[in-house]
């Protein structure tokens, strides 16, 4: 997959795709609908197939000081649409000169001019432009002047409800990871490398692979049972584990992270990225009264994970 990050600097190879529009956090089963109705478009069109999106997300670059909501990093989008056989990731800057663009501006400079779009999908409550003034009709009338082919699609709902990342987000807040992997199609994953810690795991017995969770939605803090993917080295490959969500309260830690014990492992993993897939949550965080306590709570937990784990 080729990341284009400058529509106005485009190589002659990475014009023309059929892409999918949006900001796909989550990639979740709306968004790989859409990028399938792409997908076909392109292979009658003979073009690639590609994605375009935003970095930094628009709803942060308005409000840098909300609460952070993004169910996944940049990094681990385009891992997760390269999966898909995305070809194409036009993943551009979203600053004041982007945000200042008309809905007109847009699709005669982005799409038609600079990227050199044969076709678009975009889902039924697109908006774009200054504004958000820009909607789905707009585009179908812009593509028929511009040249370019548009398709909306309409929006998808489960057993759960209309798939939204905001609906995941929710369930995620619940302590729900299964309800979000209905939406998803996938279990909610966290990735990033894991950081030096204080080694308090391994002191307990439980030594664990800790991960910043900044910039992130934050789930239910707790205790989950966990997939873990070792992405790269020598251990890479897939385990089981258990996963502290939380701030620590034993120790009075304020910030949270995610720290993971994986089982029947033994390696260095310091700055190895890992994908921690959430899978159930089996508890609330707990202060104890003795690292004992603490000790037996923890062997508890992995306990359940496994037996959770094994029905997978």
């Amino acid at each position: 997959m080729r990341i284009i990050r400058d529509y106005q600097f485009v190589a002659p190879e990475d014009r023309g795709a059929s892409v999918a529009i949006g900001n796909f956090d989550g990639v979740h089963l709306g968004h790989q609908a859409v990028i399938e109705i792409a997908k076909a478009a392109g292979k009658s069109l003979s073009a690639p197939l590609g994605i375009l999106t935003f970095q930094p997300h628009p709803r942060q670059y308005f409000a840098p000081e909300a609460p952070s909501f993004r169910l996944m990093s940049a990094q681990a989008r385009s891992n997760r649409l390269a999966k898909l056989g995305v070809e194409r990731l036009y993943e551009l800057n979203f600053n004041a000169a982007m945000s200042a663009l008309s809905p007109r501006e847009f699709a005669q400079l982005v799409i038609a001019d600079g990227l050199g779009l044969t076709h678009v999908v975009v889902g039924a409550d697109f908006c774009f432009g200054k504004g958000r003034a820009g909607n789905v009709d707009d585009l179908v009338a812009f593509g028929k002047e511009m040249g370019f082919g548009v398709t909306v699609a309409p929006l998808l709902s489960n057993a759960v409800g209309e798939v939204s990342s905001t609906a995941i987000r929710d369930a995620l807040s619940d302590g729900r990871p299964r309800d979000a992997a209905t939406q998803l199609g996938h279990w909610h994953r966290i990735e990033g490398p894991v950081i030096g810690g204080e080694q308090r795991g391994r002191e307990l017995g439980y030594p664990t692979a800790n991960m910043a969770l900044d910039g992130l939605h934050l789930p239910k803090l707790g205790v989950y049972a966990v997939l873990v993917e070792i992405l790269e080295g020598p251990f890479k490959g897939e385990y089981h584990g258990a996963a502290s969500l939380g701030v620590r309260p034993m120790f009075g830690e304020n910030t949270p992270n995610l720290e993971t014990f994986i089982f029947d492992f033994s390696g260095d993993l310091y700055g190895t990225k890992l994908s921690i897939g959430l899978v159930e949550y089996l508890r609330p965080e707990l202060k104890f009264d003795s690292l004992d306590a603490l000790i037996h709570q923890m062997a508890q937990d992995c306990d359940q994970a496994r037996n959770i784990l094994a029905e997978l």
